[in-house]
């Protein structure tokens, strides 16, 4: 078992404190910006139950559940990331590069084109999140399969997930050109990764996830520690690691499918995050995971913030700030890497 030391323990602790303080900022920030303005003692009134009518339905029916998802889904893509990395033993791996975003949004627009007329809206959010899982779970179990050689080689496990994230591409083009044009607007605004719906209802759905799965990555800490490794010592350890590799990898594909299912498919962030994480604290699992947690939320928090007042009214979908946000820091991955 890998033991965390004192001072590691040290800056952990007040890395997760300013995390926290800075997502209690935005939070207020968050809440008081937009086509609407309130000031932070309204903000704070309203919350305490003193608001007036308007300001309460802003905040209570319109804000407050995005931002708890641009939290949940921050958290779910992040961890997600963190988990992908470390069972392929690849810096550059995350669900939007190896196509389990890609297959979460195929399944996803094939409800949006078979069954949303058909269902009614509350039975639709509530059921989008399992398409969408399912959706993942193809992809991985193509990606698990196409990569298989007597066992499963982390650099082949990678590759083959691009080859698989182009394949689903190619088809959600096609389904999209079939759709009507309400529809495609939809299908297409939901592709750029954006926060679309956001009602407390798909807070629901997704809330169960987040709460069963991160912790139980957390639980797996040690695992993913001793996976960092490389497969002959991690085996040499005692690790059964194809056992281990497949059980982190359908927590990696749920986090990424429920996530997308709320959240569209927002590349990057599961990139990115984890990276920031271990430059701050250290490869250990038992400290990337609730940091790159904390830190997925706040950065798609921020983001949305962004996207929604930089060009009042219109809004820029969340994704695609989190791609301007990452793309200097991913360009200087694939330099590196090289």
């Amino acid at each position: 078992m890998i033991r965390m030391n004192k001072h590691k323990t040290s800056s952990f602790t007040g890395v997760m404190v300013l995390l926290i303080l800075l997502i209690v900022v935005m939070f207020f920030v968050t809440l008081g910006t937009g086509v609407i303005n309130i000031s932070p003692q309204e903000v704070i009134r309203t919350l305490l139950g003193s608001g007036t009518d308007r300001q309460e339905l802003v905040l209570f029916e319109f804000r407050l559940p995005r931002i708890v998802l641009a939290l949940l889904i921050g958290t779910g893509l992040a961890v997600s990331g963190a988990i992908l990395q470390s069972i392929t033993q690849n810096d550059l791996a995350e669900p939007g590069i190896l196509g389990i975003n890609t297959g979460a949004g195929f399944a996803v627009v094939l409800f949006i084109f078979f069954l949303q007329d058909s269902i009614g809206s509350v039975f639709s959010v509530l059921i989008m999140p399992l398409f969408a899982l399912l959706g993942a779970l193809l992809a991985a179990l193509l990606i698990y399969v196409l990569a298989w050689k007597n066992g499963v080689n982390p650099i082949r496990l990678v590759l083959v997930g691009i080859g698989i994230n182009a394949g689903f591409s190619a088809a959600l083009v096609i389904l999209q050109l079939k759709m009507n044009p309400q529809d495609f607007r939809q299908a297409t605004v939901w592709l750029s990764g954006d926060i679309w719906n956001a009602n407390w209802t798909f807070v629901l759905a997704l809330l169960p996830w987040i709460l069963i799965l991160v912790p139980y990555a957390l639980q797996k800490s040690n695992t993913l520690n001793v996976l960092n490794f490389g497969d002959d010592i991690a085996e040499g350890l005692g690790s059964k690691v194809e056992s281990d590799r497949r059980v982190l990898l359908i927590i990696a594909v749920a986090l990424a499918g429920a996530s997308v299912a709320a959240g569209g498919a927002i590349a990057f962030l599961g990139l990115v995050v984890p990276h920031i994480t271990r430059r701050i604290i250290g490869p250990l699992h038992q400290y990337t995971i609730p940091i790159s947690a904390l830190m997925g939320g706040l950065l798609l928090m921020v983001s949305d913030t962004i996207g929604k007042n930089l060009l009042t009214p219109m809004e820029i979908p969340v994704g695609i700030v989190v791609a301007i946000l990452s793309t200097p820091y991913f360009i200087y991955l694939l330099i590196r890497e090289k």
